[in-house]
């Protein structure tokens, strides 16, 4: 074959033009990641995350991402920590080094606070929309935003729920030395101790077991002995649910409540006949005023066509962090972490989860909580709270 200067030209011009269409292209993709427990115990709340922030990313892309007079695919890097801190961070550094533009999650607080350093040292933005606990944002890295309550609100309001309306008065704690289970536990305790000698409460037992446990009969035994009439379990579903399956067993079904990580409407499902209608009340680290129902009503809706199921817990909030963050880049004109993050931190946006802005710390402001209990298999509100 000859090949003429006409011809090097040309093929020189076509391969210009390809690398810099291939550069365009590149540059019109946000890369946004997403990190939950999708394998493990847990897995079935991790998965109901990654949903949620899969359901963002489909609309945006559908509707069209206009940033700074450009348009933007947004693609979503998921990622599995297992719930495990040590693979979080392992997880974390990946999206470092895939250059994200920011990160939603992680789910839990023992995974999310030691993930939360990797993204501060690289100027990453992150949202979690279930990790609860407030050393997350006590640490004051700019780049950490919540978007749901911290325990500082979840705790005692379940405590002040549990004296007054449900008039506990001999309470035992029970925590799974999870960054989320203890923490949670002990803001529920302080409140009991601090409050409780007008309404006649007390904590008459204080236990602990692990996220992985299955047999809590030991400690369950020496609960008993107190005689409560209600235990507070600081820890996820996983757990809960043997724990009510052998407190039934022991001859003693009294109330039982917890956070959120034991309010999927999964619980039914796990504790089989180990749990009875209205024994359970728990808590979601959030919630929408009656004014806004009508918006998480149509996101559960769309949830359930498009995946089959139910919303377990934390799916609409997973939705609405991952909007905020685009949101944010459409405010500042830029997907450059360094550019959106002031605008993310002013932030003043209406989701299905309610208003969201964030205060100095990166917390949601007048976060509320919504008091669930189970009927009939199926999770029913009691109230909306602050």
């Amino acid at each position: 074959m000859q090949f003429t200067t006409k011809t090097v030209c040309r093929a020189l011009a076509l391969a210009f033009i390809g690398a810099a269409g291939a550069a365009a292209h590149a540059e019109d993709i946000i890369k946004i990641g997403h990190v939950a427990a999708t394998s493990g115990p847990i897995a079935h709340l991790g998965k109901d995350n990654e949903n949620g922030a899969r359901m963002a990313v489909e609309e945006l892309n559908a509707k069209g991402v206009l940033i700074g007079g450009k348009k933007y695919k947004v693609v979503m890097l998921a990622e599995d920590d297992a719930g495990d801190p040590k693979q979080a961070t392992t997880v974390a550094q990946k999206l470092v080094d895939a250059r994200v533009q920011g990160v939603i999650g992680h789910e839990t607080s023992g995974t999310t606070i030691p993930a939360s350093r990797l993204y501060y040292d690289a100027g990453i933005p992150q949202i979690t929309p279930s990790a609860s606990s407030p050393a997350y944002t006590r640490q004051r890295y700019n780049t950490t935003f919540r978007n749901i309550a911290n325990d500082e609100q979840l705790g005692p309001a379940l405590a002040r729920y549990a004296m007054q309306s449900m008039q506990a008065r001999r309470i035992a704690v029970v925590d799974d030395r999870t960054a989320y289970g203890k923490g949670l536990a002990d803001e529920f305790s302080k409140t009991v101790k601090r409050t409780g000698a007008a309404t006649g409460s007390s904590i008459v037992s204080t236990q602990f077991t692990n996220d992985k446990a299955t047999d809590m009969t030991a400690i369950l035994t020496a609960i008993k002995a107190t005689r409560p009439d209600m235990i507070f379990f600081g820890g996820m579903d996983a757990v809960a649910a043997p724990m009510l399956r052998q407190m039934k067993q022991l001859g003693f079904p009294i109330k039982f409540m917890g956070g959120d990580g034991m309010c999927s409407d999964s619980v039914p499902r796990l504790a089989g006949d180990g749990m009875s209608d209205g024994q359970v009340i728990c808590a979601e680290a959030g919630g929408v005023e009656p004014s806004q129902e009508k918006g998480m009503a149509d996101f559960r809706a769309a949830y359930k066509k498009k995946y089959g199921i139910e919303v377990q817990t934390y799916a609409p909030y997973t939705y609405d962090a991952l909007m905020v963050m685009v949101a944010a880049m459409q405010k500042a004109g830029s997907p450059d972490p360094a550019r959106y993050l002031p605008a993310l931190a002013r932030i003043q946006y209406k989701g299905v989860t309610g208003n969201i802005s964030f205060d100095e710390r990166g917390d949601i402001r007048d976060g509320v909580l919504t008091i669930f209990t189970f009927k009939g298999g199926k999770r029913q509100k009691l109230a909306v709270v602050k």
